[in-house]
């Protein structure tokens, strides 16, 4: 097995579990999880709000409709019961854990104090167009590198690419900018 994927559960042990949860309920779903003595994550980022009348900091979840929670199998039962949970994610109907990697990636994060926000899953070999700066409306192929992210531009007839480094905020994946054209 290999550090990247996920192992299945074949034993009662203590993992962490993503739950779905009802609209807007993360917070809650959390305190009704931590009275029932379960470990809980729901990560936040502080976001500026306005209204008609006024503007607001507030905080909103990282993992919008998700209450990530720390339990053995045993226990799906009361953590399905908790108010707020809708279920247990998993594929082919079976619950799948996360990566303890990611979770504590997560959890360091945090730890830093740093200002977070959510950012659309990209990995290496999306298609991406280049939405702010100079390169505004370049179209490419996503290339991580150690230490930088690339955008990669090929010409197809001459079998030939280039590669310029970005900034991450500069960019959005093909879906986003695709349904905004057909909106």
């Amino acid at each position: 097995m290999s550090e990247n994927t996920t192992p299945e559960v074949t034993s009662e042990q203590a993992r962490w579990y993503a739950l779905t949860v009802q609209y807007q309920h993360e917070r809650q779903t959390e305190k009704a999880l931590q009275s029932k003595g379960l470990e809980t994550l729901v990560p936040l980022y502080r976001s500026r709000r306005q209204w008609s009348d006024r503007v607001k900091d507030v905080d909103l979840p990282l993992f919008a409709g998700y209450v990530l929670c720390h339990f053995d199998l045993s226990e799906r039962i009361r953590v399905l019961d908790t108010p707020g949970v809708a279920k247990i994610v998993g594929f082919g109907g079976t619950m799948t854990a996360l990566d303890d990697l990611e979770i504590a990636g997560i959890q360091q994060l945090l730890a830093l104090n740093l200002p977070l926000a959510p950012w659309p899953y990209l990995k290496a070999g999306d298609r991406v167009r280049v939405e702010h700066g100079p390169m505004r409306g370049l179209e490419g192929t996503l290339l991580r590198t150690k230490d930088a992210l690339r955008l990669v531009v090929g010409v197809e007839l001459l079998q030939r690419s280039i590669a310029v480094e970005l900034d991450r905020q500069d960019i959005v994946p093909e879906r986003a900018w695709k349904k905004a054209v057909q909106a």
